[in-house]
């Protein structure tokens, strides 16, 4: 799996019941076509990502098809979630 371009947004919580800050990630994935999560349509990765001072999570994410936003149901895999976690870490300063 490689992540090829991202869009990304702070979220808002009016509530100010959640402790921290929420991300929230549109991972557009490169998918190899013998990887069963393979789509000739394309497949995204949305994510919320929580950072609460210094610690930061994958607080969920969703697969997707890209020309249909088809809910793909799969689960990422442990390097696989590193990746996206890492990836995430290391963007989400540069979200206004």
């Amino acid at each position: 799996m490689i992540i090829k371009e991202y869009e990304a947004e702070k979220l808002k919580d009016p509530t100010g019941i959640l402790e921290g800050d929420r991300y929230e990630f549109f991972l557009e994935i490169d998918i190899p076509e013998d990887d069963e999560l393979f789509s000739e349509n394309g497949v995204y990765l949305k994510v919320i990502f929580s950072v609460n001072g210094t610690e930061t999570r994958i607080a969920n994410y969703q697969f997707f098809e890209d020309t249909t936003n088809k809910l793909l149901d799969f689960e990422l895999e442990e390097e696989e979630e590193l990746l996206v976690k890492t990836y995430c870490e290391q963007h989400y300063m540069n979200v206004m």
